[in-house]
């Protein structure tokens, strides 16, 4: 009997830590799976579709059927087995598809448009490593069949105009069938892509061709603008597209002096934000951007590139919305713009991602309050509610 009290109270040692072995894995867990999940569907879940003009008053199927709800972002830059290490690459990765998969899923939007770069090293990168980045960006940014995904060709992916050669381009091209100065028509709404990089205006044989298709997609995009009785022999024989001004899609914004004009949370940071920009590296040339004025007169241009978000009219008159980068590695808050877009209008609105500085903070108190934790445990440490106790024992006693 003695024997079987004795191993009793031996046991209780051993239980008590068991117990809080097993309470300090429920902590680790419960702020891994918020760090690394949970806190993308608490941050996304608060961003709303916006309004267009009209869609107030409209019924909840009507505004489905007339209503595009696209998702823009840039920039994602995927490292590379040259310069990314793969820690860096882990985390990174991770991040973009928990965010990207949460917003699809929360949002359920009908086209999603990745504005150039999606690669960081595509511009070097041998048939190997590309078949590989192609398959992680695959894993990343998978989506339903109801999402349509569309990707247009950024400097990383091909190269600046110096590095970049046919044999990139295709490559790009088949994988994401993108061809510069391709039209996409979404519920009556015109969007062009354009290769940025090969606007460099020096007659390559790239750049040609790419110059050419847009100038016979002005023509079409020109002509059916036109009203029905309006004579003209230049368009009687040209496909007519949607009467809707078209929206631009491109990597390279459109000229501007530098960003100082550019305000908000996620804009350059000061260090930065009156630096000049150097033409056909930063930003388009102001030719070449006269020329993209002049042929498609949009709407709005959508374009990355910079990292930084800024919003700029030109000829006082055509809004450029310069979208940040989607990666981490790129900024602390990594952000992508919803648009809810009709033929004739369109409202945009701003998702933030969670910020990394929220996340490290997180983890960091975590860490604090377990050490805390376990020197209590273990005695090193007295816990408070303890010391409080014997506090008032000796206030007492006095």
């Amino acid at each position: 009997m003695l024997t079987s009290s004795s191993t009793t109270v031996n046991n209780l040692p051993l239980k008590r830590r068991l117990c809080f072995l097993l309470k300090l894995v429920c902590f680790v867990s419960s702020v891994l799976i918020f760090c690394e999940f949970l806190i993308y569907y608490v941050v996304i879940f608060q961003c709303r579709w916006p309004n267009v003009k009209g869609g107030a008053h409209m019924s909840e199927k009507e505004t489905s059927a007339s209503v595009l709800k696209a998702i823009i972002l840039a920039d994602t830059h995927l490292l590379g087995e040259i310069k990314g290490h793969w820690l860096d690459k882990l985390r990174r990765e991770w991040q973009m598809e928990r965010s990207f998969q949460t917003a699809l899923w929360l949002l359920q939007p009908d086209i999603v448009f990745i504005l150039g770069d999606v690669f960081d090293e595509g511009k070097w990168s041998s048939p190997q490593a590309w078949a590989d980045d192609v398959r992680r960006f695959q894993k990343m940014f998978k989506h339903s069949i109801f999402t349509e995904l569309v990707v247009i060709a950024g400097n990383h992916d091909i190269g600046f105009h110096y590095e970049m050669t046919t044999y990139k381009v295709n490559r790009f091209e088949k994988v994401f069938n993108f061809t510069s100065g391709k039209l996409i028509t979404r519920k009556g709404i015109n969007f062009v892509l354009v290769n940025s990089v090969a606007m460099e205006g020096d007659g390559c044989a790239v750049c040609r061709t790419s110059e050419a298709k847009l100038v016979a997609l002005s023509h079409k995009l020109n002509c059916s603008l036109q009203k029905p009785n309006h004579s003209n022999k230049r368009c009687s024989d040209v496909e007519k597209l949607p009467a809707s001004e078209p929206i631009l899609l491109q990597h390279y914004p459109l000229y501007r002096k530098s960003d100082a004009e550019c305000t908000g949370e996620d804009s350059a940071p000061p260090e930065e934000i009156n630096i000049p920009f150097k033409e056909k590296y930063d930003v388009l040339s102001q030719e070449a951007s006269q020329k993209l004025l002049w042929w498609f007169q949009p709407r709005l241009i959508l374009s990355g590139h910079t990292h930084s978000a800024c919003e700029v009219l030109h000829a006082g008159k055509i809004p450029e919305i310069s979208v940040p980068s989607f990666s981490w590695r790129n900024r602390n808050n990594p952000s992508f713009i919803m648009g809810s877009i009709t033929p004739t209008d369109f409202s945009l609105q701003k998702c933030f991602l969670p910020f990394e500085s929220t996340v490290f903070t997180i983890y960091c108190a975590a860490g604090a309050l377990l050490v805390i934790l376990v020197l209590a445990h273990v005695q090193l440490l007295t816990p408070p509610f303890y010391f409080a106790q014997r506090l008032i024992s000796k206030h007492k006693a006095v």
